[in-house]
This record gives C-alpha cells, sequence and structure tokens, in this order.
C-alpha cells in the first residue's frame, strides 16, 4: 500500500528535533532507520501528518569509549556495532545478538535506539541490552535523564521515552573478560526470534562468578532470567551442572501463543536455548 501523505522534516541537531515534537505533538512520528516505522506506514497502520527524520543528525550516530562504559549513538547503524571492535571486546553479547538481525540490508539500515524505542517483545537488541545493565540516555525540553534498562521497557510496544522526547544514546558499563552469547530459536532464517537468549557470564578456575541473561519473546517486554543468575554463580562449567541451573528459565514469564508455536512451547524451549547460549557464552 502506498501511505497517507505526510509532511518530512530533517533536522540537523538534537535540539531542532525536540523543536519539531514540541511543535507538532502527537501528530509527529520520528524516523530512525526506518525498519519498523516504514511498514506501519506503508499499511497504514499509523498516520502522521509529520515524520521527523533523525538521519541527518551526526551527533547521535557513534561508538565511543567513556572510561568504563561505552557510549553507543541512539542512530548507530546494526553493521557498525558488528564493525567495533570495542564492542566485540566489552559488550560482546551485543555483537553476537546484531549479528543475528534479519539481514545484511536491514543491519545496515537499521539502528539500535530504533529498536529499542519500537520495543518489540521479539526484537533482538533489548535483551543483551538488559543482560549488558546499560542505561539508556533520554533527552527532551527539560534536559538529559538516565533511565536504567530495568526500567526502559513498560509494556507492548512502550519504553519510558515520554512525549517530545528522544532517547540519543545508550551506555554499557564494559564487560571485559566476560564471555557473551546470542542463541536464537527459529523456522525460517531471518524471521523474527520464536525465542531467544543473551547471556553474558563471567568465569573463575572453570566455574562462574557471575551471569546476566536476558529473554527475548517470553513475554510483554524483554526479560531478565534472574533466578538463572542467582544459580549460575558457583556453577561448575559443565553441562550437567548448568542444565541445572537454568532449568528455570522460564519461571514467572507470560509468553505469547501464535502461529510459530504456543506459550508452553516457548516455556518448554527457554531452558533449553538458555543452557545453550551459557555454556557457549562460559566457553564450555
Amino acid at each position: 500500500m502506498i501511505p497517507a501523505a505526510f509532511d518530512y522534516l530533517a533536522p540537523t541537531s538534537v535540539e531542532d528535533a525536540l523543536a519539531a515534537l514540541a511543535e507538532h505533538g502527537d501528530e509527529a512520528k520520528v524516523l530512525g532507520g526506518g525498519q519498523s516505522l516504514l511498514p506501519v506506514l506503508r499499511m497504514r497502520l499509523g498516520d502522521p501528518s509529520v515524520v521527523v527524520d533523525l538521519g541527518r543528525i551526526d551527533a547521535l550516530r557513534g561508538i565511543t569509549d567513556d572510561g568504563d562504559h561505552l557510549v553507543i549513538g541512539a542512530m548507530t547503524a546494526y553493521v557498525d556495532l558488528i564493525a567495533s571492535e570495542a564492542v566485540r571486546e566489552h559488550a560482546t553479547v551485543l555483537t553476537k545478538a546484531v549479528e543475528e538481525v534479519a539481514d545484511p540490508q536491514i543491519r545496515h539500515r537499521g539502528t539500535v535506539g530504533g529498536a529499542l524505542v519500537h520495543a518489540d517483545p521479539a526484537g533482538d537488541v533489548a535483551a543483551p541490552i538488559l543482560a549488558l545493565e546499560a542505561q539508556l540516555v533520554i533527552t527532551g525540553p527539560g534536559g538529559e535523564r538516565t533511565v536504567p534498562a530495568s526500567d526502559f521497557f513498560t509494556g507492548l510496544f512502550e519504553t519510558a521515552v515520554g512525549d517530545g522526547e528522544l532517547l540519543t544514546s545508550i551506555r554499557i558499563p564494559k564487560h571485559t573478560g566476560w564471555g557473551g552469547h546470542y542463541e536464537k530459536f527459529v523456522r525460517v532464517v531471518h524471521q523474527w526470534s520464536i525465542v531467544a537468549v543473551a547471556a553474558t557470564v563471567r568465569t573463575e578456575g572453570g566455574t562462574i562468578a557471575e551471569a546476566r541473561i536476558g529473554l527475548t519473546n517470553m513475554g510483554l517486554t524483554a526479560l531478565r532470567a534472574r533466578s538463572v543468575e542467582q544459580a549460575l554463580v558457583g556453577c561448575e562449567v559443565s553441562e550437567a551442572a548448568i542444565g541445572a541451573a537454568c532449568a528455570s528459565a522460564a519461571d514467572g514469564t507470560e509468553p505469547p501463543s501464535d502461529l510459530n508455536g504456543s506459550a508452553d512451547y516457548r516455556r518448554a524451549l527457554a531452558p533449553v536455548l538458555t543452557r545453550r547460549a551459557v555454556l557457549a557464552a562460559a566457553g564450555g
């Protein structure tokens, strides 16, 4: 289908983008990489009168080292994350997850910030961001505020980004020396995750000292598997021990039922995928 008519704005600064949002209010939609918004417009599931394109705001792109953190601009494309040696070294699980996003064309156009604000529970970025305990920097008319990843996803396709605000960057604590893996289960290549698991693990002397686990498509938002994280501490790096610790991965979750699988099917998958992700992250 052809989208309904709309006006197009392409500001070159965050300040100008915020001014455009303030002027047009609910009639405006923000365009990041376009991989989520453009299909919505084509199917006429949304009909904004104004589209504010962030693509010309250079300040929203790039990856910088800020001491104990990596700072990723919200308009940084997936392909730039994959190419970054800093991300691969200090946030391995994010690299692993982004490598699983769709296909090369989408990885060249899609942006990490756009995916996070879209907040699709089947998307591949939210779970590693949760597992890395990132902080999301949101900018609005009143200035900047920082929201922990655990508080950022508030519901199905909903986040802590309010009206007239923009997600401008993601601050990720360096997980130097941690292993990372993203285990994604799909029926067809490039499909949305039926279930996926992001695991980042620090080992000492053949046992797991710390672990962080994010779950994809096991609820209305991406989730932390905190019971598994606790059970893994002190766990021997072996398939049997890790499998036992990961058995509770689906506890407390409310996965969807759809054409790809029932909720019970997803609950059965989660412990299996979690075991695989943790073993790979721990080098087992």
